[in-house]
């Protein structure tokens, strides 16, 4: 149903695990792979601007990218931010992100390999 690199909107729960807050995330785990989990793997995309460095992507929502990730603003995808979430929990897709790259690219500085 879903795959690596899809946008998608995801229900986060909040610490106290009694509320949620809908927000975009990106899947980045190898869907291909089973696992016999019901989870998927997700990065955080924020609009926080200033969480900048070597394991965040910057995405500007009117960038070619942008456009075809769906974003509402200009954001951040946060791939020292990972969250496993259970399927349900994925709302639906908003769009493919293109710069896969760099995610993985980031992924690897964040698991230090």
């Amino acid at each position: 149903m879903w795959n690596r690199g899809d946008v998608v909107l995801v229900a986060f729960p909040h610490s106290n695990l009694t509320s949620y807050t809908q927000r975009p995330a990106l899947i980045v785990q190898d869907l291909t792979i089973p696992t016999g989990l019901s989870q998927v793997v997700l990065a955080l995309i924020t609009s926080n601007l200033n969480r900048t460095g070597r394991t965040r992507v910057r995405v500007d929502r009117r960038s070619l990218e942008g456009r075809s990730m769906n974003l509402l603003t200009d954001s951040v995808i946060v791939a020292d931010n990972l969250q496993t979430v259970e399927d349900f929990a994925i709302l639906r897709k908003l769009g493919i992100c293109p710069v896969m790259d760099k995610v993985s690219a980031a992924l690897r500085l964040t698991l230090g390999v």
